[in-house]
């Protein structure tokens, strides 16, 4: 089956829609004609997006504002979309957190993974009992290359992708008889095309510019993906670098290499 097309009936999901990856699928989906659902915490911006992306393309943009950490919220959610058609849902609202698992704040590390893996476990299994009766529609989880190995002073949230990962690649191929188009995004670090100086990070710093994936390209790669149903796509050189490095790399080596990384962001992020 083929990507499903825009019509006045269907719309298009998209979790972690204030900002970021989440913002800019949702922003070339609504480019495309599509209806949207627009999920995120700050109802204030996704407000703005909607009304922008309403007037400039002629859509129905909604709004939904939740925290998917939170169990009532994806009820919710479930709830809402359960009175919708959802021909196209992008899984991609996630958070992490760095430096050691034992010194972590608990009841974030708790809703770091309650909505990275249990928010996208759930609405993966309420918009494909939509999608597999109907023989069409088109689904994306946002994992990470950080997925594939294990990373020190990151360890949540590589459980959590890792989670991801297997779990929508697993899909991919179960629905491939059903017209189910279903795809892993694993990014490795994605960011504005501009940044200013003073609000780089230590890796903004490490990197060079040209290495870097922008939201802009990385959203562009996802859905060109998506239309030709592709199990897994990994945007940009530095991810692609990532992924290959991860995936092939001896792990007793590679793990603390990328832990000590990892720990002078968890320093960063707490300084």
């Amino acid at each position: 089956m083929s990507f499903p097309q825009p019509s006045i009936s269907n719309y298009a999901l998209i979790t972690g829609a204030s900002q970021g990856i989440g913002e800019a699928i949702a922003r070339k989906l609504a480019a495309g004609g599509h209806n949207l659902i627009l999920v995120a915490r700050r109802e204030d911006v996704l407000m703005r997006i909607a009304d922008e992306l309403a007037g400039k393309h002629g859509i129905d943009v909604e709004v939904f504002a939740a925290d998917l950490s939170k169990q009532r919220d994806v009820d919710a959610l479930l709830e809402h979309i359960g009175s919708k058609q959802i021909h196209i849902c992008v899984n991609s609202a996630g958070i992490a957190s760095f430096g050691p698992f034992m010194q972590a704040d608990w009841g974030y590390e708790t809703n770091q993974f309650n909505l990275n893996a249990a928010a996208v476990f759930r609405i993966t299994k309420a918009v494909l009992d939509q999608m597999v009766p109907r023989g069409e529609g088109a689904l994306c989880n946002v994992g990470s290359a950080a997925g594939n190995s294990p990373i020190p002073n990151n360890a949540t949230y590589v459980f959590t992708k890792a989670g991801v990962n297997t779990f929508t690649e697993s899909l991919h191929y179960e629905l491939k008889p059903t017209g189910v188009h279903c795809t892993l995004l694993a990014p490795g670090p994605v960011r504005d095309a501009d940044i200013d100086e003073a609000s780089k990070s230590f890796i903004d710093k490490l990197v060079p510019d040209f290495l870097w994936t922008t939201y802009e390209s990385c959203a562009e790669d996802t859905l060109r993906a998506m239309r030709k149903n592709k199990r897994r796509v990994v945007p940009g050189p530095l991810s692609k670098a990532m992924d290959v490095v991860s995936t092939y790399a001896p792990r007793g080596s590679l793990a603390p290499i990328l832990g000590s990384f990892y720990a002078k962001m968890g320093e960063e992020q707490h300084a």
